[in-house]
């Protein structure tokens, strides 16, 4: 497999599939594994802790079980949370290839990588490891997913030349905000010619559902959504191979290979309808929460926090009072309210935003708790 069998440059991201109690709703993704691949897209994107192991194990039912090897691209990833020590990582990567059912990865990336993550992957030679199963035909390529620094990124990059795609998170909102250093970390990635997949391009679902003033400036263009725009926006940029998105139900789907079936990047008019957007979205205010759901994995008291952090973004950004209701009735029913938090720490030590989530989960209880909701 070479970089030119990626048909499209659109793929699948499987962390956010179609759930119905809990579990993936097996009926829903096979048809949109079959309509993906016969509108002629084929690369999948999934992690071991992505639904707790439920979006490998839909992968092996709705896809690698019902198409040939060959026909689809795989990408999976190495997550420093499953291994401890060097000897785990030959059988963890077995693990994940009987999982999905197959018996290689056309990219294998090291998840996540940080500056605290970096010296584990090192210090266990997992990338070592990864360059010895590329040899043996496991791996196809090796890759990286990144959440830090620029500066980081470059070090990493520089000690390791031999990574040959990386993975960051890029959209219109992220470019220039300083935590996230979407912009740096795109320039870190052409200064070292490596090939670029976006992950986020629509911020977890944020710019799908922009406020009614921005709404209106996209109306005007005609040009589709703004989750498409957003897409299209990624996918534009030079350097990059490929943009993911977690697409969680059909009509989700049709809207994105409706724009990138036949890809047509954004012109100038397009480029300052999305920088006016981005100004009106940057004066809400909102949490720029993305639902990973890796601080919900860490939470002892059960919250949560993207679900909460939705709630109050939609309420700001629409007005919204009917968020209380789902506050109240639905999420906080069973699990911890924000006020519930006993500020550990431990969902901010992974949160790949660097949110401070104690305090924001302060201002979301100030906001829904002990108010007259109904």
């Amino acid at each position: 497999m070479s970089f030119e069998d990626i048909k499209k440059n659109f793929g699948f991201g499987c962390m956010r599939l179609p759930m119905a109690d809990g579990e993936v709703d097996e009926v829903e993704f096979t048809k949109m594994v079959d309509t993906f691949m016969e509108r002629g897209f084929n690369y999948f994107d999934t992690a071991h802790p992505y639904i707790e192991g439920k979006s490998e194990k839909a992968i092996k039912s709705c896809l690698t079980s019902r198409y040939p090897r060959e026909s689809y691209i795989l990408t999976n990833k190495l997550s420093n949370s499953f291994f401890e020590k060097e000897e785990d990582i030959r059988p963890l990567i077995d693990t994940m290839l009987e999982a999905c059912g197959v018996e290689y990865f056309d990219f294998l990336l090291m998840h996540a990588l940080n500056a605290r993550t970096f010296e584990k992957y090192k210090k266990e030679r997992a990338f070592d490891i990864a360059l010895e199963l590329k040899k043996e035909g496991k791996i196809r390529h090796l890759g990286m997913s990144f959440h830090d620094t620029a500066e980081v990124l470059d070090r990493i990059l520089t000690e390791y030349p031999q990574i040959e795609a990386v993975q960051i998170q890029f959209n219109y909102l992220d470019y220039t905000d300083p935590n996230i250093q979407s912009k740096e970390c795109y320039e870190v990635c052409r200064k070292h010619h490596k090939p670029i997949i976006v992950m986020e391009p629509v911020k977890g679902g944020t710019l799908a559902l922009v406020p009614e003033k921005a709404q209106d400036i996209f109306k005007e263009l005609d040009s589709g959504s703004p989750a498409s725009l957003a897409i299209r926006y990624a996918a534009s940029q030079e350097g990059v191979f490929m943009v993911l998105s977690g697409m969680s139900n059909m009509e989700q789907m049709e809207d994105n290979l409706s724009h990138m079936e036949d890809f047509k990047a954004i012109d100038q008019k397009e480029s300052r309808a999305i920088a006016r957007v981005a100004g009106i979205i940057k004066e809400q205010d909102i949490i720029g929460c993305t639902s990973c759901r890796y601080c919900t994995e860490s939470c002892p008291m059960q919250i949560l926090i993207p679900d909460l952090f939705s709630c109050y973004n939609t309420k700001k950004v629409f007005d919204d009072n009917e968020q209380h209701k789902l506050y109240n009735e639905v999420y906080t029913v069973e699990n911890g309210k924000a006020s519930d938090c006993i500020k550990c720490g431990q969902c901010e030590e992974i949160c790949p935003q660097n949110l401070e989530i104690r305090n924001l989960l302060e201002m979301v209880a100030e906001e829904f708790e002990g108010v007259d909701y109904v």
